[in-house]
C-alpha cells in the first residue's frame, strides 16, 4: 500500500464584483518565492455561451451543494462559483476515474469547465458601485521530494490566471496564505487555515469578493422595527427594510422577489416558502433547471417587499458532501490519481479536506459578501394587484448574475443575529 501524501488545494472566495483572477494574482505582503518566472499566461479562445448550458450546470452544482449543506435552525451561505473554481484548478491535476468522478459531480467535462469559467469571468460586468472580483493562486511546499508538473501549472495559469508561490511550510505558512486570502477578499475572510499540517504539500487558492450598492438605497423612513419568526417559533427583534419591487417570483411552493443592485447587473433574489413548507423541504424540490425557471419566469407586478438587515459568517468542511455526491476516489489515499498534478517520492496524493468559509452583510446601502474555500490534499410600479413578500420567517436567498442568471452565492436565513 502506498504511503499517504497531503496536498492542500485551498480555495478562497469572497464577494466584490469584478473579475475572477484572470490576471496574475497580486503578491501583497507575501514574501514567498514567485515561480511565475518560467510560466507565461497564454491567450486562450473559449467558444462558449455564458448564459447557455454552462450556466445551467453551475446553477445545478450550487443547488446540489445547498441541499447537502442545509441544516435546521442554522444560517448557511455557500459560493458555488468559488468552490467550482478551486476544484476546477484541482481537476487539472486529476486523471482516470478520479477525474471522471469529479466531472460527474461538476456536471461538465474538465476542458469545458475551464473554458466556461474563463469566459464567464472575462464577461463579468464592472461598475463604479458594484464589483465581483476573484483571484487564484497555487502554493507549493519547498521540498525536494515534491515535483510539480509544469503542464499543470501552465493550464491553471492560462485558464485561471493562477500565480504560483513556493513556500517553506513552517509555522508562518498558514499566516502567509491567510494574508493572501484576506487581501483578496477585502478583509472579509481573515482565516481559511488555522495551521498547515505537517504532510501538506500544496494549496490551490481562490479568493472571491462581491460588493454592490442597491439600485435604490433605502431611506431612513423605510426602515422599521420588526419581528422575525424562526422555524421553531422563536421571535427575534429585527430591523426590516421596506420597499416596492417590480419583479415577482413564484412556483408551487414559494413566493419571492428580485431586488436589483446598481445598473441591474446583479440582484438579490429571495424565495420565501409558502406556509406549511419548511426551507429544507423547499430546497429539496430544486435543481438547476427548476431554479433558473423560477428566476426566468418572473412577472412584473408591484411587490410590497421587506428584507431584514442581517449578517452571517459561515464555515463548513465539504469533504463528506462531495463524497456523498459521488466524488469518492479523490479522497482515497490508495486510489486517488492526481498524477497530472505532480508526484511526491514514495507517496500518493489525495484530497484530505475542502474548507469553505463565507461572510455576508445586507443593510440599507447594499451587500458585501466574501468566501474562501480550501481543498487540502494530503500524502496518505404597475397598476395590477400588489403582491406582498415579507421575509419575516426563514427564507432562501441568492446573489445572482443577472446576465447569465447564475447564482454566485446561495444561502438560507433561519434566524437573525446568529449563524
Amino acid at each position: 500500500m502506498k504511503k499517504r501524501v497531503w496536498i492542500g488545494a485551498a480555495l478562497a472566495a469572497g464577494v466584490a464584483l469584478s473579475a475572477i483572477g484572470i490576471a496574475k494574482s497580486k503578491n501583497v505582503a507575501v514574501k514567498s518565492a514567485d515561480l511565475m518566472e518560467g510560466i507565461q499566461q497564454n491567450k486562450v479562445h473559449p467558444d462558449v455561451d455564458i448564459a447557455g448550458n454552462g450556466a445551467v450546470v453551475l446553477s445545478d452544482f450550487g443547488v446540489r451543494l445547498l441541499q447537502n449543506t442545509i441544516e435546521k435552525e442554522q444560517n448557511i451561505l455557500i459560493s458555488p462559483l468559488s468552490i467550482i473554481c478551486a476544484l476546477g484548478m484541482t481537476a487539472n491535476g486529476a486523471k482516470g476515474q478520479t477525474l471522471e468522478q469529479m466531472e460527474q459531480v461538476f456536471g461538465i467535462g474538465r476542458e469545458k469547465l475551464n473554458s466556461y469559467l474563463y469566459a464567464y469571468v472575462q464577461a463579468l460586468p464592472k461598475g463604479k458601485n458594484y464589483k465581483l472580483l476573484a483571484a487564484n493562486s497555487i502554493w507549493l511546499k519547498d521540498d525536494p521530494k515534491f515535483t510539480v508538473r509544469q503542464e499543470f501549472l501552465q493550464s491553471n495559469a492560462d485558464w485561471y490566471g493562477a500565480g504560483v508561490y513556493k513556500q517553506v511550510f513552517d509555522d508562518t505558512a498558514a499566516e502567509k496564505i491567510n494574508g493572501w486570502v484576506e487581501e483578496h477578499s477585502d478583509g472579509m475572510i481573515s482565516e481559511i487555515l488555522s495551521q498547515v499540517p505537517e504532510d501538506a504539500i500544496m494549496y490551490l487558492v481562490n479568493a472571491l469578493v462581491f460588493d454592490a450598492e442597491w439600485e435604490t438605497i433605502y431611506k431612513e423612513s423605510q426602515i422599521h422595527s420588526g419581528v422575525f419568526t424562526a422555524e421553531d417559533g422563536t421571535e427575534q427583534d429585527v430591523e426590516m427594510m421596506y420597499s416596492t419591487e417590480k419583479q415577482y417570483l413564484e412556483d408551487d411552493r414559494a413566493v419571492g422577489f428580485i431586488k436589483y443592485y446598481a445598473d441591474k447587473k446583479y440582484a438579490f433574489a429571495a424565495l420565501l416558502p409558502k406556509e406549511g413548507v419548511t426551507v429544507e423541504e423547499y430546497v429539496e424540490t430544486l435543481d438547476g433547471e427548476r431554479l433558473r425557471a423560477v428566476l426566468e419566469n418572473r412577472t412584473e407586478v408591484d411587490v410590497n417587499a421587506a428584507i431584514p438587515k442581517f449578517q452571517c459568517e459561515y464555515g463548513v468542511e465539504l469533504a463528506e458532501v462531495f463524497q456523498r455526491l459521488g466524488m469518492t476516489d479523490a479522497f482515497d489515499s490508495r486510489i486517488a490519481d492526481f498524477s497530472e498534478m505532480g508526484s511526491y517520492k514514495d507517496y500518493n496524493i489525495f484530497i484530505s479536506r475542502i474548507l469553505h468559509k463565507t461572510f455576508i452583510a445586507v443593510d440599507e446601502k447594499g451587500t458585501r459578501a466574501g468566501a474562501a474555500t480550501a481543498v487540502e490534499m494530503a500524502r496518505g410600479l404597475s397598476l395590477r394587484e400588489e403582491k406582498m413578500v415579507h421575509l419575516d420567517r426563514p427564507f432562501v436567498y441568492l446573489l445572482i448574475d443577472c446576465e447569465a442568471d447564475v447564482p454566485v452565492f446561495m444561502g438560507t436565513v433561519m434566524g437573525i443575529g446568529g449563524n
